[in-house]
């Protein structure tokens, strides 16, 4: 499951890739494309930092969701053209017809694999090689991470590049005192969640650098970006809030008191005017950091 998947992004021991990280799995692509719209001017700051060498040929984009990174790398490598993988066949059938409206369908190749299973072929063996492996708010997902990694290093032509990006966690919308009938509704049910993440994303959170190191890479670059969207500044920040908190609720009810939960379903309330669709102090807080390692020649 860029995702910036948010929680997307996007686990379990046999993950597709862009997986939620809240209980409830569901589909994802209401969110995954709510997440593309309101963090592309991210997505394309991370890409533009990337320490690439000469302009690559062939991306791959490993867990892709709906396409936020696939469509971000195709902008920043207009020459370029990407291979996308995911699990998820209504993902990727997303991510076809938004290459088709785009006008850039014939750079997009896409890939249905478990990649916690067998991998599937990638361009090893095709003329021009991977250059640049991108992974965003994936690797955490995979039950063997370290063999994902070394997977890549094995895809990845001599002297290419691997981006990983990943999330601090779960994005926050609301101020800490908000909403006035129950101040720090947010946090309560982030830690409501919280040991269930540690044991079905145990790899959230890891620092890369060293795991890449270990794989063969060489880490050229560490980047964190902070990440704040104003809802006055892009409508869609509301409509994202309010996904993102229906999935939180689901993977939460379980665990908050009566009065959390009735405060929570009024702020889900579309029709409220308490409702994050029509607050003025809703924003997307989170954080991404941004690994470049590249394979030795």
């Amino acid at each position: 499951m860029t995702h910036a998947s948010p929680h997307p992004a996007h686990g379990s021991a046999h993950p597709a890739p862009t997986p939620p990280d809240t209980p409830d799995a569901g589909d994802q692509s209401e969110i995954l494309d709510l997440d593309a719209e309101v963090l592309a001017e991210h997505n394309a700051s991370i890409t533009a930092w990337l320490p690439v060498e000469r302009a690559p040929r062939h991306v791959v984009d490993l867990g892709c969701g709906t396409g936020a990174g696939t469509f971000a790398l195709l902008a920043r490598f207009p020459g370029a053209e990407v291979t996308a993988v995911d699990a998820s066949a209504g993902h990727l059938e997303r991510l076809r017809e938004k290459a088709a409206a785009l006008g850039v369908a014939d750079r997009v190749r896409t890939v249905s694999a478990d990649l916690d299973a067998d991998w599937p072929e990638l361009g090893r063996s095709e003329p021009v090689r991977p250059e640049l492996v991108w992974a965003s708010a994936s690797l955490h997902h995979m039950a063997d991470p370290d063999r994902t990694l070394r997977r890549v290093h094995d895809l990845l032509a001599p002297g290419g590049l691997f981006a990983v990006v990943e999330l601090a966690g779960f994005p926050r919308f609301l101020p800490e005192d908000a909403p006035k009938e129950r101040p720090g509704l947010e946090e309560r049910c982030h830690a409501a969640l919280a040991h269930r993440h540690a044991e079905q994303v145990p790899h959230r959170g890891a620092d890369w650098g060293p795991k890449l190191a270990a794989a063969g890479f060489d880490v050229e670059g560490e980047r964190t970006v902070t990440v704040r969207v104003e809802g006055s500044r892009d409508e869609a920040v509301g409509r994202y809030a309010l996904s993102s908190l229906r999935r939180l609720r689901a993977g939460a009810a379980h665990a908050l008191a009566a009065e959390d939960l009735a405060a929570l379903d009024r702020l889900l309330d579309p029709g409220s005017g308490h409702g994050v669709l029509r607050r003025d102090d809703v924003a997307i807080r989170t954080e991404r950091t941004v690994w470049a390692a590249r394979r030795r020649a």
